[in-house]
Order: C-alpha cells, then structure tokens, then sequence
C-alpha cells in the first residue's frame, strides 16, 4: 500500500528516502524534506498559488456573474467542495494504482481543461455550463496536491513523517490562500479593477497552475510513477479500500472525522468574511486579500514546527490542544476582535489581522494527523485515501455549514456552529491511539 513503504527505524524506505543518520543525508533531509522530493515541495506551492487566487472573490464574482440568480453561488461553491471532496479520495487510491504522478498529471490537465471552461462560461452566463465546469474543476487540485501527499507518505523515514507532512502543509498553505491572494492585490487592479480585474486574475492563475505542473517533471524519485500496491490486488479492491477501511476499524473513522473538522472553519470563512470585512466593517477588498495574506503566511511559519513537535511530544497531544482548542480560540478572536474596534480604522485593522493570525497558527496544530492515519492501521495506502478525502473534504463541510446553519443563525451563528465542531474533535481525539517512534501515544 501507499504507506507501506514507511518501514522501521534505522532502514532505508525502499521508495528512495534515506533512514535517519545515513551519511548521505542532505540538509534537506536533515530538516525533514525527503532530498528526492524537493521539486515537487516548490511544485505544490505554485500550482497551489495559482489555484488560491480566486480564492477570495470567487462568491462574489460569481454573484455578479449570475445577476438575478446570484442565489446560487452558494450552491456551485458547495458543489465545487464535494468535488473537491471526491476528487480527495480519488487521489489517494489512484495513487495506489496508477502512481503518484500520473495522479498529479491527471489532476493538472483536469484543471486547465475546466478552468478555461469556466472562464468561457461566465461570459455566456450559462448557469448550467458555469456549475458544470466549476464542479469538475474542483476534481484537478486535490488529485495533484494530495497525491503529492502521498508520495510523501511514501518516502519520508517514519522518524520525520510528522515533519515532512508539516513541510507539504508549508507549501499547500503558502499557495492557498497566502501567495494567491497576493497574486489577487496585484493582478485585480493590473487588469482595471472590478469585475474585469478579476477575470484577468483568473485567466493568469492558469500559467501558475501550467508552472507548477512543469515542476513535477524534475522530481526523479522512481516509485512515483509506479503502481503502489501489489499487482495481485484488483482496481477495485483498490479503489473501494479507504470506504472499506473507514466502515470496519473505528479508530480510523475517528482520525477522519478529526481532519475534515480540521479546516472545515478555514474554507467557511472564506465565505463569510469577504463580505463582513471589505463590506459591513468598511476595509477594502485588497485588506482583506492583505489580511488572509498574513493569517494563512502565519500558518506557513508554523506548519514544519508544529510536525516536529508531533514527533517529539506525541502527535495526538499536539493535534488536541494546539490543532483543536487553538483553532477554536483563534476562530473566536478572528471573529470578535474586528467587531469590537473602530470599523474601518487603521489600529483596528492591524489588531484584526493580529486575530487571524492566531486562528493561523494554531491550525498548523492538526498537522501531525498527516502522520498518524498511516500508523492507525496495516493498511497505509487506505489510510491515506481516508486523509486526503478528509483534507478535501473540509471545503465541502466548510461550505455546507455556511449553507445551513447561515439562512437561521447569521454569520456569529456560523462561527458558533465551528465551534461546537471544534468541541467534537477535541473530544474524539480521546480514542487516538497511535505508536510512534518518538513522543507521547496521547
């Protein structure tokens, strides 16, 4: 399977990573990014760069797309998320099957291809074709970035994995939604602004996407473009083993339940807050593409330290009380603090953004799951198809909540409501059980 490969401590993984203390070792690996892998790290930062630039605007745009039936952005942004849920299962078995890379390759060309067709499509203001292409599209970046994941998974020493699945998260995360929201403040007025600025922004995303593909091609490590799992082992079987895995061993169902909790708020309020911050609380847009810049950038700084921390002082301690309660608190203070200063004021926007960046932090604390689904189970690569359906599927959660609990409860309602998801991961967190080379079990 995917993870199998992770193997015991003082042997060399036999997907090309090096064990810990090998004197070939580089400082990259010291640091825990497998040498091997280096160009696929950058990779998933520019592809993930030019994903995130809509990231945003994307509600709003969409709004002003349809007209009389802007109702239904939410309904084609919570689509976009099952896709996006889906497509997360899919690259972890694909991986299994097809590879790694081909996976990645797949999840490109499935990109460009609905990307453009979006685009296309909002000009005609075909809500049909706009759903349609939308909803495919969001199949192509968890196929790349996830299957990335899991050759990771592949190669790192199970020493470091904790480290090494924090150093993809610095990459995901310094493109979505860091770099592509700084991408957004300077290419939105580069091309004049508005409406049009942003369908500029949109159409350069995709050379970013094209460029972080190309990336990929450098990284040389064999096992990526082979099969994973053993060849007596059906297509189906394959694909059915993570669904199978998550209904037969609870523990699993538990770390995935934990993940798709994880950012699920990150992706709700990507929603909420355009309107609320660059609207109602009088900042710009640009502000608040500044402001998802630096809580997002926090998160970036954070991430490799948080996975080293999981493998030295336990990685479900850490999930717990920094990945769980951290990220309730730092919700809230996002939330509240820019309610309480002066609406649109300079000390208030810097003590706002302050509050984000709390949130930002302390959702690198759930880094370590990354390491910990594998080690649930003997079944690693099934694992992993439950992780990476987990991580995407928080976009999905995220835009489901914001669905439902909004048209009743408001925005303070919505935030509340993340919160009480929060308080359930903190409480399954109890029935991780996990061994690890370094740290606490708890």
């Amino acid at each position: 399977m995917a993870g199998s490969s992770q193997v015991a401590p003082g042997t060399a993984s036999p997907s090309g990573g090096l064990p810990v203390g090998d004197p070939r070792e580089t400082r990259l690996d010291g640091l825990g990014v497998p040498h091997v892998l280096r160009w696929g790290f950058l990779a998933v930062v520019v592809f993930m760069t030019g994903n995130a630039v809509e990231t945003n605007f994307v509600a709003p745009h969409l709004a002003e797309a349809l007209g009389s039936r802007s109702a239904a952005a939410a309904t084609i942004i919570s689509a976009y998320g099952l896709a996006v849920l889906v497509g997360s299962y899919l690259a972890g078995a694909l991986s299994d099957l097809l590879g790694p890379h081909r996976v990645m390759t797949l999840g490109f060309a499935v990109w460009v291809v609905f990307e453009v067709a979006f685009l296309l499509s909002l000009e005609t203001g075909n809500l049909a074709l706009i759903a349609t292409s939308y909803f495919v599209r969001g199949f192509g970046y968890p196929l790349f970035a996830f299957a990335f994941l899991v050759w990771i998974n592949a190669v790192a020493p199970r020493e470091r994995a904790g480290t090494a699945v924090g150093w993809f998260y610095v990459m995901f995360t310094g493109g979505l939604p860091t770099l592509g929201s700084l991408v957004a403040i300077a290419a939105i007025p580069a091309f004049g602004g508005g409406y049009g600025g942003e369908t500029g922004a949109m159409w350069l995303s995709i050379a970013l996407v094209a460029a972080g593909y190309a990336l990929t091609l450098l990284v040389r490590e064999p096992h990526g473009r082979r099969r994973l799992v053993p060849a007596e082992e059906s297509a189906a079987q394959v694909l059915t083993s993570g669904v199978r895995l998550a209904a037969t061993e609870p523990k699993v169902l538990v770390g995935f339940l934990v993940r798709i909790i994880n950012t699920a708020p990150q992706y709700g309020m990507f929603i909420i807050l355009p309107g609320v911050i660059a609207g109602s609380l009088g900042w710009s847009q640009s502000q608040f593409l500044l402001m998802s810049s630096f809580v997002y950038a926090s998160n970036i700084a954070f991430n490799a330290l948080f996975g080293a921390l999981g493998d030295r002082w336990g990685w479900v301690r850490t999930v717990r009380w920094f990945g769980v309660l951290g990220s309730a608190v730092g919700l809230l203070l996002w939330w509240y603090v820019p309610h309480w200063v002066e609406p649109g004021s300079d000390g208030g926007y810097v003590l706002s953004v302050a509050a984000g960046m709390v949130f930002g932090v302390m959702l690198a604390g759930f880094v370590p799951l990354g390491a910990i689904l594998p080690q649930l189970t003997d079944h690693k690569g099934a694992a992993m198809a439950v992780y990476t359906t987990a991580a995407g599927g928080a976009a999905f959660l995220g835009a489901a909540v914001v669905a439902v609990v909004q048209p009743w409860g408001g925005d303070v309602g919505t935030v509340w409501a993340f919160v009480v998801l929060y308080a359930v991961a903190f409480v399954l967190c109890r029935f991780l059980r996990v061994d690890q080379p370094r740290g606490a079990r708890r």
